[in-house]
Formats: C-alpha cells, structure tokens, sequence
C-alpha cells in the first residue's frame, strides 16, 4: 500500500468510501453487516487506514456499521471521515432542520449543529473523528455555512480545540468559483474531498477545482474515481482504445492512475462493495504507478469519444456584450454536464439559479457569438440547454 504524510499521519492513498456498502434491501438503507465486515477487515488487514462515512450514507446506518466493524482494532490505527450534513439543512424559525425522508430518516429540527454533530458520534461509537467535512459545499450550500448566525465553521473549529475532530475540511461537488470563493473566506482548512475523475476533468471542470486547491496549499482527497462505476464498467470503442493501450489493464486501472499522476492527490476514497472490487483496487494501490504522456494522450481520445463537449475556455469575452448579464461560460459548462448525463448535479446547479439567470432568459441577440474565440453559436447552445431543462 503506498501512503501519504499527512500532518505526521501515513494514510492509505486507498480509503474505503462508506456509500456503497453491501446492502440487504432495494432501497440500500439496510447494509448487510456480515458482507461489510469481511470487506472493512480484509481492507485494514491490507493497509486501508482511512475510512469515509456520512450521516445519510444508508440512512445512516453506514456510520453505525463501519463505526461497529473497526472498533475491533486500535483506534489509533484507522482514521475516519465523516460530514456535517448542511445540504440537507435548511433554516426554520431560527432552527437548523434537517430533512432526510428520501432516505427512510425522519425530518427532524435541531437548535444548533452540535445536536446533530453528537448523533453522528453515537451512531459510529467513537469519541472523536479524525476527519469531519461540511459536506458539499456548492452554490445551494454556501450560503449555511458561511452564515454566522448558524455558525458552522466556528463549530468546527471548537471542535477542534476540544479534540473531537482531529481535522476539519470540505466536501464539494460545487463550481469552482464556489470553492474559490469559500476558501478565500476560510484559511482555517485542511483538506478538500472532491469528485474527481479523468472525465470530470473535462466535462465538470475538475481540472480548474484541483487547481484552486491546489494554490491554497490544501491536499485534494478524491471521491468518485471511477465516476460510479461508469469508468470502471467501460463498453465499445473507449474500451477497446485502452485494451489496445495496454491489455492487460482494466478500465479501472486506468482510472486509479490517473489520479495517481496528479501530485496534490493524497487519497482515493472507493466505494468497494464487493471482494473483487477491493482486491483489484488493493493490488493497483501496492505502488504508485502514473500515467506516462503517451497514457495520457490515449485517455484524452477515450474521452472525446464518450462526451461531446461545448469548447468554451472560459475567457468571458462573451459576457461583457451580453445585455442579460448572463455567466454564459457556467451555463455551457452546465450543459456539457446535462447533455452528457443529466443528473443530480445540473438540477442542483439549476435550483440556486433565478429565472434571469437561466439559459432561458437569452434573448437570442446575437451578440456574444463574434466575441468567442471558439467560435461558438451560443444561443444555439443555449437553446439546445432550455430544451433539456424542459423535458
């Protein structure tokens, strides 16, 4: 297992994600606890030391199970994350409530994150955790956490000096003007939990998230290496592009080394729920292997061939002639993702939109389209992302 300093801690660069634990219903609240267990003990008996888990993963029931499994070892000898669950947190009468129901939770109103913060304890039966995040800060999230009323932040860091949280930091899927925007405000972070794959790269700006990461001396913890499943699950011409490669490789593989050729990566978090999962990821984390250019040049290709891309660089000629005042570079980079697979990620996008911030409000003047560099019809993009929006 190759590990990472981290502050005088050698964590695994494989950690084990707790949201895609085996699971005994259809609905993936219940996790089957035998199968889970045989998976987190080979795991740490493999080296995995850094252990992912949140509050709504299996209807919670990720924290109490993983919690459960590693209290057989030293608790000094594994390391685990967990979340402050703010993008379920909305603000009623002055009071955080927290509304989980499409998880089988109940909706429940708290005074202050502390109540929730101590659930979280009990339900994982530690005294303190090594890592806690407010996960997902994004553009439907800022707002809680930097509300001072509320007070998030300043919780984390009391925690702290109180050593029940041993590192604090963030998860986000948000934009990057969102995480550039949140660290400039806070300096107070250790580390950043992003999804983070060789097509996010491209398709949701990833490349430009590590960057910021990276300029504020903050290690990137990744999530989503194989974008859930999809890279690893490859079919048809991309897959034979990387088999032509090198053979012998799977999708996965390529995958994992891809991260491992960014040098401000420190963990990989992975979803493992299966045996064969973990033993493959086991054995590509013996060593750090990355991509070499030519490596790198076939992935660019496999990429072109699974998403078409809208090739706006973001020089924002666009918008100072556009008479709405829209962020045109934003939506297309929305629209990229939507047309790809629209998912989660553009609705949340799209709820923290007004109506005359949308793609809908382009009056379709014409305008901005002899700016682009690129050379890009841009109304047309922008009608082409209402229609989706629509359907």
């Amino acid at each position: 297992m190759v590990y990472y300093n981290f502050k005088g801690l050698n964590l695994s660069t494989l950690g084990y994600g707790g949201m895609r634990l085996p699971t005994s219903d259809s609905k993936g609240r219940v996790v089957n606890e035998e199968e889970t267990a045989k998976l987190l003990v080979h795991a740490y008996n493999s080296g995995v030391n850094f252990f992912d888990t949140a509050f709504f993963y299996h209807a919670s029931n990720s924290e109490r199970v993983m919690g459960k499994v590693l209290s057989q070892f030293p608790r000094d000898t594994w390391y685990l994350a967990d979340k402050m669950p703010g993008n379920f947190i909305e603000i009623v009468d002055g009071k955080i409530e927290l509304g989980v129901e499409f998880m089988g939770m109940e909706s429940k109103t708290y005074n202050t994150p502390a109540e929730v913060f101590e659930i979280q304890l009990k339900n994982a039966g530690v005294d303190y955790f090594d890592f806690y995040m407010l996960h997902n800060v994004s553009e439907s999230t800022y707002e809680l956490y930097t509300d001072e009323k509320i007070g998030m932040v300043n919780f984390l860091l009391e925690e702290k000096k109180r050593g029940r949280i041993k590192h604090i930091g963030f998860s986000t899927h948000g934009r990057y003007e969102t995480i550039e925007k949140f660290l400039n405000k806070y300096d107070c972070f250790e580390f950043v939990l992003m999804q983070l794959n060789y097509l996010d790269w491209s398709l949701q700006e990833s490349d430009k998230k590590y960057d910021i990461i990276t300029k504020h001396n903050i290690p990137v913890f990744v999530m989503e290496p194989v974008r859930g499943g999809k890279l690893a699950n490859m079919t048809g011409d991309g897959l034979a592009m990387l088999k032509a490669s090198k053979p012998g490789d799977t999708a996965a593989r390529w995958a994992f080394r891809f991260l491992q050729s960014l040098p401000n990566v420190a963990v990989v978090v992975s979803g493992m729920s299966n045996m064969e999962q973990l033993k493959e990821n086991l054995e590509i984390f013996e060593k750090k292997d990355p991509l070499s250019d030519a490596e790198k040049e076939v992935l660019q290709k496999v990429v072109d061939n699974m998403a078409s891309f809208v090739p706006c660089t973001s020089c924002r000629y666009c918008c100072d002639a556009c008479p709405k005042d829209l962020d045109i570079p934003m939506l297309i980079a929305t629209y990229n993702e939507a047309a790809n697979e629209f998912g989660w990620y553009v609705n949340d996008v799209m709820e923290t939109l007004t109506d005359d911030e949308k793609p809908s409000a382009c009056i379709s003047c014409g305008v901005c389209s002899p700016l682009c560099p690129q050379d890009i019809d841009i109304p047309d993009v922008l009608s082409k992302f209402d229609e989706l929006l629509k359907r």
